[in-house]
């Protein structure tokens, strides 16, 4: 019976290590595969107060396909930055400010954390701007910044007529972003940008209603003037293009005020429907043909007023 006992004994202290090993073994393949996945220098802590890491610092499926987004979303980003730089600013004072990027409807300031800590935290200069209008938002945005030791980065409870003109933001902006933002608050980001003779934007939209509502007002006078107007006669449609033309009207408008613009997708459409990446690059070469195109899609479309009260011409930013 002794012999059975330390048999069985043995047996469990075997089958426990065996255990201890199989899942020292996963760990070690899990620190490895973050460790590959992981920029140099990248916060553990930044990335799990994202929510991008679990709380024991390691990758899920569902961190797996977040990790792979910011990355996705950054090399576009970055690649504007690194083109930026070379032409430098125009005065002492913003030299000495370096690079200056504006988070706008920054949120909780997700994109504004991620570009720090992968492209300013290496610098030995350059601000990052989190210009949001939700004070207990702000509130935690500090905090954190001051948790990571993220000096260069700002936060600012400001509106958006406040953001054109307030003293805490420098005269000029080298990149204007604003990620999933709702309506109209794109159109307030890129007024913002223009404001601010912002030298490139990054643009993610989100739900866009304004042009919506501007083709419903007048649907049954469009309706009897031109069989265009079926492209909105049901309300799902009305959504959709309103959407559509919405962006495209940003983009005209961009490109008349002397931006190069691109259009890609952000990610796969099995992770978000409102994926639509717009980059900007200012060259000084303002379209005619662009501007003439938004009015035409004015009167096609019905929307004089929407363009009149939104798509309004600025300064030269030259």
């Amino acid at each position: 019976m002794k012999r059975q006992g330390a048999i069985a004994g043995q047996a469990v202290r075997a089958g426990t290590a065996a255990r201890v090993a199989s899942e020292g073994a996963r760990q070690a393949a899990r620190d490895q595969e973050l460790a590959q996945l992981l920029r140099p220098g990248q916060s553990i802590a930044l990335l799990q107060h994202l929510h991008i890491l679990t709380r024991e610092a390691q990758l899920n499926q569902d961190s797996r396909r977040k990790l792979k987004q910011v990355y996705h979303l950054y090399q576009f980003i970055e690649t504007l930055l690194r083109e930026l730089t070379p032409a430098g600013p125009p005065d002492a004072a913003q030299a000495a400010l370096g690079l200056t990027v504006a988070d706008h409807g920054a949120g909780k300031s997700y994109l504004g954390f991620i570009l720090y800590d992968l492209f300013f935290k290496q610098l030995d200069k350059g601000h990052v701007y989190g210009i949001e209008s939700r004070t207990d938002l702000v509130d935690k945005s500090r905090a954190l910044a001051a948790q990571l030791g993220f000096a260069r980065m700002q936060f600012l409870d400001l509106t958006v007529a406040e953001s054109a003109h307030s003293a805490l933001l420098p005269p000029r902006i080298d990149l204007v972003t604003a990620l999933h933002a709702c309506d109209s608050a794109t159109d307030d980001a890129i007024a913002f940008g223009l404001a601010k003779q912002a030298r490139a934007f990054a643009l993610v939209p989100c739900c866009q209603a304004e042009a919506a509502r501007h083709l419903g007002i007048n649907k049954a006078l469009m309706l009897s003037r031109t069989p265009l107007a079926q492209l909105w006669r049901h309300p799902l449609h009305t959504r959709e293009l309103g959407s559509q033309i919405t962006n495209v009207l940003r983009c005209l408008y961009l490109e008349a005020n002397g931006y190069q613009v691109t259009v890609t997708e952000l990610v796969g459409w099995e992770h978000s429907m409102k994926n639509e990446l717009i980059l900007a690059r200012y060259t000084g070469q303002k379209k005619r043909a662009a501007a003439q195109h938004m009015q035409e899609i004015g009167e096609q479309f019905g929307l004089k007023a929407l363009i009149d009260a939104r798509f309004t011409w600025r300064a030269d930013n030259s």
